[in-house]
């Protein structure tokens, strides 16, 4: 029997790998690794969610056109109170394997758990909007809570020149970014007009527009007739206050200052209803949410704090250019 010519299969053997470099050479670099990332809102009702939603879908866009694969997967539970349904969120996107997430804690302890077991698991986290008492995270991207209740408080001493009797509604126990608006207001006003008297700072509005409303109907029953200055923390509680003093002819005639954009909103600026409007810039926070934790799958260096900037805009401000961007935000670009 002829024997094999060994030299002759390592020859072969060593023209195959010449092909398959030259293959590899030919079609370029090796194909970009995909990424999935879960983008996990405190709650899918609210304006300034679907402005983070749409926030997350530009990064989306960009980062594929630019030949990065990504996909987001946009999940969260439908009221900003329901923290189980947001943990069974992460706990879901973690049984799929997805690259990474990107959350807006409802609690700032009862999601640390979770979050951090997605760690281990191999699932890194960007915290975005209301922080979270871990960590364990890659990045916290929000704005200056405590800065958004400080301006509030400014203002609100500009109004009512330094003297009067105003009430806080505070949102609900456990959110980080309202507690730190609600605290930023007080000491401000303590610390900067300490001829404004606060008369009520420990009701809740609690997650929804109705919820506040009651909230605020209980607030205007007690105090209505010695009050000079309403502050509400989010988007919910601004909602329901201005509600609630429309229903009673009050609108307009104390000084009030909610905080997010909407459209009711500006045309309560606008007709002296509402005296002062905190504003974000949750574009901007959804977008970098993705973007940074792409860079971090890549092993760039994120930074561990973000701000996202806070304004001010009141009936004077309110035809600049810069607040048309941030009150209104191009959402239908990106979701329809």
């Amino acid at each position: 029997m002829q024997r094999p010519d060994s030299r002759g299969s390592v020859t072969r053997v060593i023209a195959a790998a010449g092909l398959v470099a030259l293959a590899v050479a030919c079609s370029g670099r090796a194909k970009p690794t995909a990424y999935s990332i879960g983008v996990i809102p405190k709650g899918t009702t609210h304006e300034f969610w679907k402005a983070i939603h749409a926030g997350a879908v530009k990064a989306e866009r960009e980062l594929n056109a630019g030949g990065t694969p990504v996909t987001i997967m946009w999940k969260g539970p439908l009221r900003e109170d329901d923290r189980e349904q947001q943990v069974q969120v992460v706990e879901g996107f973690v049984s799929q394997n997805i690259s990474g997430i990107v959350i807006a804690p409802l609690d700032e302890a009862a999601l640390v758990r979770p979050v951090e077991e997605a760690k281990r698991a191999g699932i890194p986290a960007i915290v975005i909007d209301s922080a979270l008492d871990s960590k364990e995270i890659v990045s916290f991207v929000a704005t200056d809570n405590t800065k958004g209740g400080e301006l509030a408080a400014d203002r609100m001493a500009e109004l009512l020149n330094g003297k009067g009797k105003v009430l806080l509604l505070r949102y609900q126990e456990g959110s980080a970014s309202t507690t730190a608006r609600e605290t930023g207001f007080l000491a401000e006003l303590k610390a900067k007009a300490p001829g404004i008297e606060v008369i009520s700072s420990d009701q809740y509005a609690g997650p929804t527009r109705d919820t506040a409303k009651r909230a605020s109907e209980n607030l205007l029953n007690r105090y209505a007739n010695e009050l000079q200055g309403i502050f509400c923390v989010n988007e919910s509680s601004t909602h329901g206050m201005l509600l609630a003093l429309q229903d009673i002819g009050k609108a307009g005639k104390v000084a009030f200052i909610g905080f997010d954009a909407s459209q009711t909103f500006i045309d309560a600026l606008g007709n002296g209803q509402m005296h002062g409007l905190v504003v974000q810039n949750p574009l901007n926070m959804g977008y970098l949410g993705v973007t940074k934790m792409v860079e971090h799958l890549q092993g760039k260096k994120v930074e561990p704090r973000i701000d996202t900037g806070v304004w001010m805009i009141t009936k004077e401000n309110l035809a600049a250019p810069q607040t048309a961007e941030l009150l209104h935000p191009p959402v239908d670009k990106y979701l329809n």
